[in-house]
């Protein structure tokens, strides 16, 4: 049963849709009477540790909903990845608080996180229940059909690289862009939506799913581009060669590593950079310009999937009724049912901690550059109601009077 206090916590990489799950565990928590408080970790597993907390019993429920339609972590979140030492911390603090159920927003490392502390409550014999929220832009979850936060980055990306298209149609040459995605290929994909005419960019899709050779990447953009005249890309920024080696490690002389020792491949707008002095140097196209889409994917405000708020505020509310009716930890997560609805389900933990979800083969074509029509399928339902559409003028032809050939 829901009763005491409890916790909600937010971690990893922000989304637009993160707080619609913080407002849905908040004011679904406070409706129980047996609920004595509703504490907010600031800063993730690291406000725990820390002791930390924010009271949200109190805040108003206005509030929450203006907070739940803002883009990122209203709670603050953190990159930690503890180890077990560091999750008997969060135990011995959420025990000393009395906490009786732990809510974490969050993906692969926040879910494994919740599996150690759960083990470790088991051990001490102290009633806490861990429930992991599904959180991440990257799609890449197992058991789960998509992610809360996803589709609208996806929208973002699809709606970029519309503009992108009609912008490269406009003055023709190369154009590279790099999105989010180190093991799986989902959020690149989504720039296949951008496409409304039979020659519109992107011509290539990139994505970690197949393996990256340099040399067939610069003979794909040479034929694209004699054929179109211009060629426009999408890069995962996880993109590696046959032996693993992320590419941006392949090619530059330098490359910098996160907190958690790999290769940086977010922010940093090398590999865009690499990739086009390739295509520069090789093939001698003069006109070549690159993006790495960055932090917009994920926090942009205005391009968010109607379809992603509903479905975050849900998994929030859901969490708490689990943590409700059911006496035993574990994660939400999202199955999708006839054309497009869902339904929501609680698995055991062990069965989504420490895992990693793969775009499946069917949506990927045989050569690696494009996304099959299973994938458009999967994909469109999933980015709401009035996504941006791009057109083109006609062409009437005037008959040549000075013609010059």
């Amino acid at each position: 049963m829901l009763q005491g206090k409890v916790v909600v916590a937010q971690g990893g990489g922000p989304t637009a849709v993160i707080n619609q799950s913080l407002a849905g565990v908040v004011i679904e928590a406070r409706k129980y009477p047996e609920v004595e408080r509703v504490y907010g970790a600031y800063h993730g597993v690291k406000g725990i540790i820390n002791e930390d907390f924010m009271d949200l019993t109190q805040e108003t429920t206005h509030n929450l909903e203006a907070v739940a339609r803002t883009p990122s972590s209203a709670l603050g979140s953190t990159r930690d990845k503890p180890d077990r030492a560091y999750c008997h911390q969060i135990f011995e603090v959420l025990r000393a608080h009395e906490i009786s159920t732990f809510f974490y927003i969050g993906g692969n490392d926040s879910s494994d996180t919740l599996r150690i502390v759960a083990e470790e409550a088991h051990a001490a014999d102290y009633p806490l229940k861990c429930i992991h929220i599904p959180k991440t832009v990257d799609n890449d979850l197992v058991v789960n059909d998509h992610c809360p936060g996803f589709p609208s980055a996806a929208r973002f990306v699809a709606s970029a690289f519309a503009g992108i298209n009609a912008d490269n149609f406009a003055l023709p040459g190369v154009y590279l862009g790099v999105v989010m995605g180190r093991h799986a290929g989902f959020l690149t994909a989504a720039a296949a939506l951008g496409r409304k005419y039979p020659d519109d960019g992107p011509h290539l899709i990139y994505m970690p799913e197949r393996e990256f050779d340099v040399e067939q990447f610069l003979s794909d953009v040479k034929t694209t581009y004699d054929r179109h005249g211009r060629c426009v890309i999408a890069v995962s920024e996880g993109i590696h060669d046959g032996d693993g080696l992320p590419i941006v490690a392949k090619l530059a002389k330098q490359v910098e590593h996160d907190a958690h020792g790999n290769v940086q491949l977010s922010g940093t707008g090398a590999l865009a950079d690499l990739l086009c002095d390739q295509i520069r140097e090789k093939l001698q196209i003069k006109r070549v310009r690159a993006d790495t889409l960055g932090y917009m994917q994920r926090s942009f405000l205005g391009c968010v999937s109607d379809v992603d708020q509903r479905e975050a505020r849900e998994v929030g509310e859901k969490a708490v009724q689990y943590a409700r009716w059911r006496d035993t930890s574990g994660s939400v997560i999202i199955q999708r049912t006839g054309f497009y609805s869902v339904e929501y389900h609680l698995v055991d933990l062990e069965e989504i901690a420490g895992k990693t979800r793969h775009m499946p083969d069917n949506f990927v074509n045989e050569a690696g550059t494009n996304v099959t029509d299973n994938y458009l399928l999967y994909l469109r339902p999933l980015l709401g109601s009035g996504l941006p559409d791009a057109f083109r003028l006609r062409n009437y032809p005037v008959d040549k009077i000075l013609s010059r050939g």
